[in-house]
């Protein structure tokens, strides 16, 4: 394989790497000299022993299918990496800190004197047909009023380089693990470039994870007991359940592992005897929390846990109820939202998004669609969704019914000529879609991964990186300030010469 950037086409889309074919961003103008200088049978060789390495480390995923259930699969992984500036980024940073805060006060004003509903901002028909609405978290006060602390908003670029906010994750995010895994793996395969480029780290993210759950702690103790609550290892993110168990010191604890006492506190089952919890990152979903709450036939929940929050002697992350902002029609309100509680215009903005509970919407919708992604309420991992262009006349006639039936459960936007990085196909480079995942700690501060987990679209044409429906991932740099401004310049430099040597030629 040779690598030659004139050879690159970005057919029309944002690259993130080379803004026209055969020229490079200037800020990252060195880094794709570097990647061409090593050469494609060289290259090949680093993606082959990153494969290699990610076997090694056991980093899998797990797929479901019909015809052989559950399937553990090695992480899909490209070594060359997405590029962002830092001065970018803190841009963004500062936008996802203030969705975050939006959010948190909105859920708690839902489950208190919901005066958004009251001044009608938000509808009221929207609220009470909430699936993740729970009302047996009215009331409540979670220390901080924090009810999503840990927090996975999905970044995309469009056309023109705008970064928009594609929807919030609220429940239980995921994918936190494979962004730190990624960074090991590219560490291990690119050493020398880690060594010039010094990105800036993403390691840390284990250990601010811990003091955001050690913060929420009921009693004063230097080291609280922090437990990961998994379902169990047949979940598909098993993986990162144990992963940052191990990383933060925590225990990983199942269901059966804890239980209430009539002193309404949590405790867990050790050969020393109960011990004491007390702040639990539960990995599973608000309806299988608690049998005396939500389902009776959950086993994989804690019976009495939520009396125990209620009475402020275990603290829970992400906090039942907070799915009640993870919607897709929320989304729609964010901007709003944010507006009536910050009274602060959107940093990062939402992607143009039509409402279908909404007539003229509605309209344009069912007039649109072969234009138009549209998606579920409360879907996730691409499930559900029609992307229209893409999409036959008897699968838009399925989803326009569906859409007639229920327009609340339903939103549509705009297909965006998402974003696009040199990826490894077989024996050749090849623009291929990428979103991003930044994840948002908040408790008594905020925190902001720097970058996140990129998600790839392995399969030619795809707009869907999810990695259950064929997607894969690279590590995101985020270049720090002087870096990017020395191969900014370095760039410039070079340019100038190659047009002085033009001229004089």
């Amino acid at each position: 394989m040779e690598i030659d950037w004139t050879d690159y086409d970005c057919d029309g889309f944002y690259d993130e790497l080379l803004a026209a074919r055969g020229e490079p961003r200037p800020e990252v103008d060195a880094l794709a000299a570097d990647i061409q200088a090593l050469g494609g049978d060289e290259l090949m060789a680093r993606q082959l022993a990153a494969e290699v390495s990610i076997k090694e480390m056991g980093i899998t995923f797990t797929v479901y299918s019909e015809e052989g259930g559950a399937i553990d699969r090695a992480w899909p992984f490209d070594v060359i990496p997405r590029v962002i500036p830092e001065r970018e980024w803190r841009q963004v940073e500062l936008g996802l800190k203030q969705r975050v805060q939006a959010l948190n006060l909105f859920i708690d004003d839902l489950y208190h004197d919901q005066r958004i509903v009251k001044d009608k901002v938000f509808p009221k028909d929207v609220l009470a047909k909430s699936v993740n609405f729970r009302p047996q978290c009215v009331g409540i006060d979670p220390p901080f009023g924090i009810w999503a602390h840990i927090c996975g908003s999905d970044l995309v670029r469009d056309a023109d380089g705008t970064l928009y906010v594609l929807e919030d994750n609220l429940r239980v995010p995921s994918g936190v693990s494979y962004m730190l895994e990624n960074r090991l793996v590219t560490k291990r395969v690119f050493p020398e470039l880690f060594e010039h480029y010094a990105p800036l780290p993403v390691d840390d993210y284990p250990s601010q994870l811990f003091d955001t759950l050690a913060s929420l702690s009921p009693r004063p103790a230097e080291y609280p007991e922090v437990v990961v609550l998994t379902p169990g290892i047949y979940n598909s993110a098993y993986f990162e359940h144990a992963y940052l168990a191990q990383q933060m010191g925590a225990e990983l604890v199942e269901g059966r592992d804890l239980f209430v006492d009539d002193d309404d506190c949590c405790y867990m089952r050790t050969v020393d005897g109960p011990a004491r919890v007390d702040v639990i990152y539960r990995r599973v979903d608000d309806l299988f929390l608690d049998p005396e709450s939500f389902r009776e036939d959950s086993a994989l929940g804690v019976a009495g846990l939520m009396r125990a929050w209620k009475a402020g002697n275990v603290a829970l992350a992400n906090a039942p109820g907070a799915g009640v902002a993870d919607d897709k029609v929320v989304y729609a309100f964010v901007p709003e939202i944010i507006k009536y509680y910050l009274d602060q215009a959107p940093i990062v903005p939402n992607v143009p998004t039509y409402r279908c509970m909404e007539p003229d919407a509605l309209q344009y919708v069912l007039e649109h669609m072969a234009e138009l992604v549209v998606k579920p309420a409360n879907e996730s991992g691409g499930y559900g969704m029609l992307v229209g262009p893409a999409s036959t006349q008897a699968e838009r006639d399925r989803m326009a019914a569906a859409i007639k039936k229920d327009p609340r459960n339903y939103i549509a936007q705009p297909t965006l000529k998402l974003s696009t990085v040199p990826t490894v196909i077989k024996d050749r480079l090849e623009p291929r879609h990428v979103d991003l995942r930044p994840f948002i700690l908040s408790s008594d501060r905020q925190q902001v991964t720097m970058g996140g987990l990129t998600r790839v679209a392995l399969r030619k044409g795809s707009l869907v990186v999810n990695s259950s429906q064929g997607g894969g991932s690279k590590d995101t740099w985020i270049l720090p300030q002087d870096v990017a401004s020395e191969t900014y310049e370095q760039a410039q430099g070079e340019t100038s010469q190659r047009q002085s040597q033009t001229a004089s030629g």
